[in-house]
């Protein structure tokens, strides 16, 4: 596994993305990417597997130094005291001591943001996260949040795929030494026959979403955190080391079309 170094942290750059992985299933896929190698777990109170992701971490024996487990504050408990109420909960669910980075899930206009930043500085203060930040926020609400609240904000989580540009939020990005935490990698199955993807995959001996991730973490400030449910595709996701996209390629891949986004539910802030 490699990493990307945010802000002095080393981020393993593919992670695994654990949503709808419940249950005792769930706890087993989680578990067994763990024993693969993997490090990098992402969870949130949304997803209703908090205890499954911290049980799997208990029966892999990895050492918690060598993990990087994210967790995201659902919309609804953005108000400071139900945010550290909650956030003690996940902490509980995930049977430890802190996070490595706490997100807001999604932004939400019913509540103060300077307040809610707040709380989570507070959290972070006590040591129960090492990190803040954000996630599905555009560039105006980033801005908003990391230069007019002056927080220290580590990441913004979003969807992004080759099918979906993210270009703007990048160069800040990389501007700012925030990480960029690549969800839905494949857009949700979309990917996995692509045409350009599939032809470029066949050149190194590798799938099209192979090639997707390649194209994901050769980006400055972004790592991805694919979701696997069987040990094909948990090993196919780290199986991108053994090779680099040839310039040809990658700009392929960067002049497809970009305006594709899966993940826009009714409460979605206005995209840039």
């Amino acid at each position: 596994m490699q990493f990307k170094n945010i802000q002095g942290v080393d981020v393993p750059e593919i992670g695994l993305g654990t949503y709808g992985l419940i249950g005792k299933q769930g706890e087993q896929v989680i578990k067994m990417a763990l024993n693969m190698g993997y490090r990098h777990i992402d969870t949130a109170q949304d997803y209703k597997n908090e205890r499954e992701v911290g049980n799997a971490i208990k029966q892999s024996h990895v050492k918690r130094d060598e993990l990087f487990v994210t967790t995201k504050i659902d919309r609804n408990n953005l108000d400071p005291e139900k945010l550290l109420k909650t956030a003690e909960r996940s902490l509980l669910e995930l049977d430890l001591s802190f996070v490595d980075l706490l997100l807001i899930h999604w932004p939400n206009p019913e509540f103060d943001i300077e307040k809610t930043i707040e709380a989570m500085l507070s959290f972070r203060d006590q040591g129960k996260a090492l990190n803040i930040g954000v996630s599905n926020f555009p560039l105006k609400l980033l801005k908003e949040v990391n230069e007019e609240l002056a927080a220290p904000i580590f990441c913004n989580q979003v969807e992004y795929h080759p099918l979906l540009g993210q270009f703007d939020l990048l160069d800040y990005t990389a501007d700012q030494d925030i990480l960029l935490t690549a969800y839905s990698p494949f857009g949700q199955g979309k990917l996995v026959d692509h045409p350009l993807l599939t032809e470029i995959g066949e050149k190194y001996g590798k799938s099209a979403t192979q090639i997707s991730l390649r194209w994901l973490i050769e980006q400055e400030q972004v790592v991805t955190i694919p979701k696997a449910s069987s040990r094909e595709h948990l090993e196919e996701n780290i199986d991108v080391y053994d090779f680099v996209l040839e310039d040809e390629d990658f700009y392929a891949i960067d002049d497809l079309d970009k305006t594709f986004r899966i993940i826009n539910p009714d409460f979605s802030p206005e995209w840039d």
